[in-house]
């Protein structure tokens, strides 16, 4: 009965083993979107400012979400070679993310759009 318990406590903790190194391995990274220097057209540029403050551009590489710094005004979004929404007014916008080499501006609204996040699709 001994030898039972023993080889069923192996068999279990051989599983576990296994278990925790196949998940190691085909563990995949979190998306994340990273600020990088401007200077690549097929980086996402965006023009922003905050209250009281210049516009300035911040450019992003890679798939996934990264806010911006405190409350912006978005001026100017270009996305190079990439899909791209912003998080205001509590959605993301547009719905389906602004199509690539797309450079948007809000003509209509001359301090921008207030934004919190960028989303590269």
């Amino acid at each position: 009965m001994k030898q039972i318990a023993k080889r069923a406590a192996l068999a279990a903790m051989t599983t576990l083993a296994v278990t925790a190194s196949l998940t190691a391995v085909t563990a995949t990274d979190a998306f994340a979107t990273n600020q990088v220097d401007c200077g690549r057209s097929d980086f996402v540029q965006v023009t922003s400012h905050q209250a009281g403050h210049s516009d300035t551009d911040l450019c992003f590489a890679n798939a996934g979400t990264i806010s911006l710094p405190g409350n912006s005004w978005i001026t100017r979004i270009s996305t190079g070679d990439n899909r791209v929404q912003w998080f205001g007014d509590a959605a993301w916008q547009p719905a389906d993310g602004i199509n690539k080499w797309t450079v948007m501006t809000w003509p209509n609204h001359p301090g921008g759009v207030s934004a919190s996040w960028i989303r590269i699709l």
